[in-house]
């Protein structure tokens, strides 16, 4: 049997066989991040064995550069261990080279590691969890973007046409017949000088018909007196429609990819989807983000991951345990949990009555619903493991 270790890099992998006696058979091959790189490590194992049933395969999980090469792999029916850096650190010290560390001796440190067998795999996820953790993570970027682009647009209109903030009150002014004024005429003046029956028309096909004539005058009426500046206005109105349009179109990606997401996470059939609070999208945001439940052995361990566990503080033998979160770990799942505590909170009779009394306790609103957070992490972490729907577990 061969044990290949593999140190793991951005642009280019380092190799190692150890043979079942420790000796170092290849050491230190490098090879790049690519198919040809991958084709040449191959080539360079066929010196010890044809057969990839004669080699186990370590390598550590860094970052998301190992996905491809394990993938090269996996197809080719190589056994492969993926491990958590934290064991090969481990290992290292435990071991006659704990002070050095080069990508060279780190593939040696895994292919010993592999030999001893004293290792635990890192779980991977399922195809679909992993599509859920990147389409969420994209949607979390792109409502991130989105969000970017009204304070921008919100910075411009404070200057050109301060006043237009307050005359759409329903759906703010993003909604669909408030940015279809704001394409089409862009300034007080060109407001000024459309007249009330056209702007009435395209008030009413882009609201569907709520928004007509008073609405138009309330415009126009607002547009004549407005105290925004009349210079540089080309200039102003060329960037309000850019990002106007720029925001239209992540709007319509936003939903493309919700409704990605939402295939893929009803094929998965989760019982999260039986708990309080999480619906299509922030459920794939928690699947995605924690992977295989497994991997936390506790609901406290969860919590931790999440950052919503309370921060320590310490000063010499003095240690304080304060009411705010460590936001440490996963800052998606942290924020998928937030979302689904504040529906919880006002939805579900237990998580509500969590929530009151924790107002009731003179906890600030924020702080009760990260409580919530905290005991629907718990929740979700049972109901994962035992994979039991919530009413069950009430």
């Amino acid at each position: 049997m061969f044990y290949l270790g593999i140190d793991i890099g951005k642009r280019t992998h380092v190799a190692s066989v150890m043979n079942d006696t420790g000796k170092i058979l290849l050491k230190g091959f490098s090879f790049s991040n690519t198919t040809e790189g991958a084709e040449a490590l191959t080539s360079a194992l066929h010196k010890f064995s044809t057969s990839p049933e004669d080699f186990i395969v370590g390598m550590e999980a860094t970052g998301h550069y190992w996905l491809a090469l394990f993938s090269y792999l996996d197809e080719r029916q190589f056994l492969t261990h993926v491990l958590n850096p934290i064991q090969t650190d481990g290992w290292r010290n435990a071991s006659n080279i704990r002070k050095r560390k080069t990508d060279t001796i780190d593939s040696v440190l895994i292919a010993d590691l592999i030999r001893y067998g004293d290792f635990t795999d890192t779980s991977l996820m399922d195809e679909n969890i992993i599509s859920l953790k990147n389409l969420s993570r994209y949607r979390t970027y792109l409502v991130g973007t989105t969000s970017d682009f009204k304070r921008k647009v919100i910075a411009v209109l404070d200057q050109i046409f301060p006043e237009y903030e307050t005359l759409f009150k329903r759906k703010g002014i993003f909604g669909a017949a408030s940015k279809e004024v704001l394409l089409t005429y862009g300034s007080p003046e060109a407001l000024e000088e459309v007249t009330a029956d056209e702007l009435t028309q395209a008030l009413k096909q882009a609201s569907k018909g709520r928004l007509g004539l008073t609405k138009a005058d309330a415009i126009k009426q607002a547009a004549s007196s407005s105290f925004g500046i009349r210079f540089a206005q080309e200039a102003y109105v060329f960037q309000l429609r850019s990002m106007i349009e720029q925001i239209k179109f992540l709007e319509t990606q936003i939903k493309e990819v919700e409704k990605e997401i939402k295939h893929i996470f009803v094929q998965l059939d989760s019982v999260i989807m039986t708990v309080p609070g999480v619906g299509p999208v922030n459920g794939a945001a928690i699947l995605g983000e924690i992977g295989d439940i497994t991997r936390f052995s506790t609901a406290a361990k969860l919590v931790a991951y999440a950052g919503i566990d309370a921060s320590v503080t310490k000063s010499g033998e003095y240690e304080a345990t304060h009411n705010v979160m460590s936001k440490r770990g996963s800052p998606y799942l942290r924020k998928a949990l937030f979302s689904a505590a504040f529906i919880a909170s006002y939805n579900d009779p237990v998580f509500s009555a969590y929530y009151k009394k924790k107002r009731a306790e003179g906890k600030h609103h924020l702080t009760a619903v990260g409580a919530v957070a905290r005991k629907l992490t718990y929740t979700i972490h049972a109901i994962l493991t035992k994979n039991e729907p919530y009413k069950v577990l009430l």
